[in-house]
């Protein structure tokens, strides 16, 4: 998938799940942007080799990155040093901080997740070796697929905001 339809779908599911969790639409959404955009940009540039092959240039993904444990562990770093970042300017983590970096942790996942229904899948272990694993073989920038995940990733964000966003002030109860 492209890089924009991770950024979109990770987005989306991780404000959906930190929602859930902080009823926080707004803080969900701005963590979960800034940990989407860093991490999948982490797995997508140390995990992409680019070889001349005939004068070509090709570019062809490694498990450094593209396994489903070690994506967990490069998506959760934004977050991580996001959290970080936070406790040693303002001395205090909130319990809805805590929440939203462990959910980030299905950054990675998300990112796996999109990549499994392309023509080159991801890497499993199999025998003792790495092995490359897919679901469908759609081609990475095939737009009906990479615009159904962005739809999804839009929707978790409605989802989202009806969920943690939308307030009922002006709703009196007798």
């Amino acid at each position: 998938m492209k890089l924009q339809t991770h950024y979109v779908f990770s987005t989306g599911l991780l404000t959906f799940f930190g929602t859930l969790l902080t009823h926080h639409f707004y803080t969900s959404l701005f963590f979960s942007g800034a940990v989407a955009v860093l991490g999948n940009t982490l797995i997508d540039r140390f995990g992409h080799e680019i070889r001349s092959v005939y004068g070509r240039e090709i570019v062809r993904r490694t498990p450094l990155t593209h396994t489903l444990p070690r994506s967990v562990l490069w998506g959760f770093i934004p977050a991580l040093v996001l959290t970080l970042l936070y406790y040693y300017v303002y001395n205090y983590l909130s319990k809805e901080l805590v929440f939203l970096t462990l959910v980030s942790l299905l950054n990675g996942p998300s990112h796996m997740l999109l990549d499994v229904f392309t023509e080159r899948g991801i890497y499993v272990k199999r025998n003792g070796k790495w092995k490359r694993f897919a679901l469908a073989h759609f081609s990475y920038d095939n737009p009906a697929v990479n615009g159904m995940a962005i739809l999804f990733g839009i929707l978790m964000l409605f989802t989202s905001y009806y969920i943690g966003g939308y307030n009922h002030y002006y709703y009196y109860h007798y």
